[in-house]
């Protein structure tokens, strides 16, 4: 799978193309990719976009196939997932304030983890998660542990996850998923994380771009344009909010590009 997934050479690379990996329906990771797509391909490149999970993209990278994941989140998150890839570089931070918790709707008349298990029978004992191999996924179970939640964490995808937020939403229901920010879900929705005092998810985290080893030697313009590639919390909401409603993401992003040039320090 990995072989039909990610079939670029090593030997005789083609250095004006650039394959660059991304999760579909993960917002920001989405978002930053068409926009470094965008960026690319004004400066000439042909750029692929590879899509699978992060530890497919976190291999392939490590492999030499993959140049560029805009969408490692550390410490906590993808930190034992990039850890066991050597041949990864760290080459920028793109998002400073990132966050996960277990998020509910801002009604919900609670505001703590360790509150939860008082309310098993509002949430019908179900903590609503994406996919099994996302960081967040095993962050979430250990949350589970370390609190003694009587939760089962049904995991499914980002698509289901989020359907199943907004039709609770419309009905005023309890639910408890997990969450992450920057996302456009808190634009177009009155949310709120609960509190974490035993910070078993961590604090804030850095939204980081990694490359395939030596791509920093054979992609110098590209690897000092995105160790200065930055995002802030304005910039990000806005564009998550533009590309979420529009089904052409490239042209999107293309505009979004040009408005916000100067911003995120891309100079043509």
């Amino acid at each position: 799978m990995l072989a039909f997934l990610f079939s670029a050479c090593k030997s005789g690379r083609n250095k004006n193309i650039i394959h660059i990996g991304m999760v579909d329906g993960w917002a920001e990771g989405v978002a930053m990719t068409y926009v470094a797509k965008a960026v690319m391909e004004e400066k000439g490149y042909h750029v692929v976009i590879q899509r699978a999970t992060p530890d497919m993209i976190l291999a392939s990278m490590n492999n030499g196939d993959t140049d560029l994941y805009m969408d490692v989140w550390l410490p906590l998150t993808h930190g034992t997932k990039v850890a066991k890839f050597p041949n990864l570089q760290e080459i920028g931070t793109s998002y400073a304030s990132a966050r996960n918790g277990l998020v509910v709707p801002d009604y919900v008349q609670i505001d703590d983890i360790e509150q939860l298990n008082k309310h098993q029978m509002n949430f019908h004992n179900q903590i609503i998660g994406i996919e099994k191999g996302a960081g967040i996924t095993r962050a979430i179970d250990q949350v589970i542990k370390e609190y003694k939640l009587n939760y089962k964490h049904i995991n499914s995808s980002t698509v289901a996850m989020i359907t199943e937020l907004q039709n609770a939403i419309k009905e005023h229901r309890w639910i408890v998923v997990a969450g992450w920010k920057p996302h456009w879900m808190f634009g177009e929705m009155k949310l709120k994380f609960l509190n974490d005092p035993k910070k078993t998810l961590g604090s804030m985290e850095e939204i980081k771009i990694f490359a395939r080893k030596g791509f920093n030697k054979d992609q110098p313009e590209l690897a000092s344009l995105f160790s200065r590639f930055r995002f802030d919390d304005t910039m990000m909401a806005d564009l998550l909010a533009q590309m979420e409603k529009t089904r052409d993401k490239a042209a999107t992003a293309g505009k979004w590009l040009a408005e916000h040039r100067s911003e995120i320090k891309t100079p043509n």
